[in-house]
């Protein structure tokens, strides 16, 4: 189970950009950042939502970053610890807990897309979202991250 203890947490990063490497083969967009400067830039500037839920039996999320946050409407301290089923509607939600678990069975996927809520029950559709197991350097599954930079208000 991961446990983010702050916005800007370098264990954190260090599973999620390394899990990224190992099953993507290719670094996680940092803007050629690293150590805290990269986690400050993910968490604030990046142009792009990054999420992760954990591993619980119905998983909370435990990083939102601020694009995320203005995307879905929520702040930090509403997000971290919401069941991330929650950010899909009812209808929708078998259809991202089946996708959910083949990631967590292959490790990722590239081109994902799907139909999420905000807070305030506006819907629009994810585009190409990369989806990914985050493992930490043994390989342990703590949970799974999500990034899209692409959406379409419905």
């Amino acid at each position: 189970m991961i446990l983010v203890r702050s916005p800007h947490d370098l264990r954190f990063l260090e599973m999620l950009s390394g899990s990224y490497l190992r099953l993507l083969g290719t670094p996680l967009p940092t803007a050629g950042l690293s150590g805290h400067a990269a986690s400050r830039w993910l968490y604030e500037d990046a142009p792009f939502c990054l999420l992760a839920h954990d591993t619980s039996p119905d998983p909370l999320f435990c990083y939102a970053n601020r694009a995320a946050q203005r995307r879905f409407e929520y702040s930090w301290d509403e997000f971290v610890g919401m069941p991330s089923r929650l950010s899909a509607e009812a209808p929708n939600r078998d259809e991202r807990h089946t996708f959910m678990q083949r990631v967590r069975r292959y490790g990722f996927s590239e081109d994902y897309s799907g139909v999420r809520v905000t807070k305030s029950g506006r819907r629009f559709r994810i585009e190409q979202a990369v989806v990914w197991n985050v493992l930490d350097r043994d390989t342990n599954i703590h949970g799974q991250a999500a990034m899209f930079g692409g959406w379409t208000d419905l």
